[in-house]
């Protein structure tokens, strides 16, 4: 069956771990390319670091950040396994990595180096800060550029405590600006048939984020306030109380607001003059949120729905981790399935929630167990038999189906 996806024949060498990179590689998986991972021979830290698992190798979230990915196990300390990564480079279209620069450089991966033996390769580097400033090279997690970024300190400005947002949110969006950015680096391959460099840091692209919201009145020279747009800062801006649970509701425009105001039985306030316009509910932004916290206590949750369902104002349930695997909706357009996994067991799978030409894209195998396409791969490159028995034999390649079969004999 032929795959017209848009990454369709493009093969990338992922050489990624955690998230950010692996969030990246799945999203061009996902549009149609074929992802090689790289593992070390303790493979992904994700494995264990994401939580437990049956075979205590491969977590829930390794197991959604890596499907539709070809496992492969090298040790590159290994001079052996830098040959053979090499090799592997010479047949692939893009090459992905979120390792420091230095410790790329010392395996000889930088982006000159590369380029300079595949003129065409596409080379991406993800990065905790941009080589050009004085952070260059320092370590980066989600939560360290949460907080240098200033996304934590949002929450210091609002509730007097910095926080971080808990979920790994600098790892998701700068993943997805890095698969954008390759995406677009094939397109200008395609047209003048030459490679790119491209460098992605996690703080430069999240601090963008931050200022593009907030600097607000002081982008102006000179400032006509201060920075932060006082609306998302509320401490009321926040899923608001109902009888029974939380609801989601924002009543941006004019039309809106009047709808909400009649929805909860105020309509005299629909000309009051805090209320009465865009630029008055950005003056009062707290009276507004005040109104709005205290309006929906005495009903529930699905009144409230009903009612700014009927006026068209954006409101919805407020879900938990419990509730949101069973939300209707994601339910009838089948978010989720499950599907058996070769080590762990029956497993639910998350497809692509992108839809092209009406339909999502297939969700491909599911996460490989270390190494599982090791051999494959090194067959597919044209190394003898003998040559790869020898590579796993040094140790400077793992071959997870053989292990596979190894444990099951036991």
């Amino acid at each position: 069956m032929s795959d017209d996806r848009a990454l369709s024949g493009i093969r990338v060498l992922d050489l990624t771990s955690v998230v950010v990179g692996p969030s990246a590689t799945l999203r061009l998986a996902d549009l149609g390319a074929e992802v090689i991972k790289i593992e070390p021979p303790g493979g992904d830290v994700l494995r264990t670091l994401g939580g437990p698992s049956p075979s205590g190798s491969l977590s829930g979230k390794y197991l959604h950040f890596n499907r539709a990915k070809r496992s492969v196990c090298l040790d590159l300390r290994r001079e052996q396994a830098r040959r053979v990564l090499d090799d592997m480079l010479s047949s692939c279209d893009v090459f992905v990595s979120n390792m420091r620069p230095d410790a790329l450089a010392r395996l000889g991966l930088d982006g000159e180096r590369c380029l300079a033996r595949h003129p065409s390769l596409i080379h991406c580097s993800i990065t905790g800060f941009g080589a050009a400033g004085p952070y260059a090279g320092r370590p980066a997690y989600d939560s360290v550029v949460q907080g240098v970024s200033g996304i934590a300190g949002l929450s210091l400005r609002r509730d007097g405590v910095p926080r971080y947002v808990p979920m790994v949110i600098c790892d998701h969006t700068v993943g997805e600006i890095t698969a954008g950015a390759i995406c677009a680096a094939l397109f200008k391959r395609l047209r003048t048939g030459i490679g790119s460099v491209l460098e992605i840091p996690m703080f430069e692209t999240m601090a963008a984020f931050v200022l593009q919201e907030h600097l607000g009145p002081s982008s102006f020279h000179p400032p006509l306030g201060p920075a932060g747009d006082t609306r998302v800062l509320d401490p009321n801006n926040m899923p608001v109380a109902t009888a029974d649970g939380w609801i989601s509701i924002s009543a941006n425009t004019d039309a809106q607001a009047a709808g909400f105001l009649r929805a909860i039985g105020r309509p005299e306030l629909i000309d009051d003059e805090r209320f009465r316009s865009v630029a008055a509910r950005f003056r009062n932004a707290n009276g507004w949120f005040d109104l709005r916290a205290n309006a929906l206590r005495e009903r529930p949750t699905a009144h409230w729905l009903a009612a700014f369902a009927e006026v068209d104002v954006p409101a919805m349930v407020c879900h938990t981790l419990e509730t949101l695997p069973a939300d209707e909706h994601l339910t009838a357009v089948g978010l989720a399935s499950t599907e058996h996994h070769v080590t762990e067991g029956d497993v639910t799978t998350l497809r692509s929630s992108i839809l092209i030409d009406g339909a999502s894209p297939p969700p491909g195998h599911a996460a490989q167990p270390l190494g599982w396409d090791t051999r494959a791969v090194l067959a597919e490159l044209g190394i003898p038999s003998a040559e790869i028995d020898a590579l796993i034999a040094d140790g400077a390649a793992r071959d997870g189906r053989a292990a596979r079969q190894a444990a099951e004999v036991v």
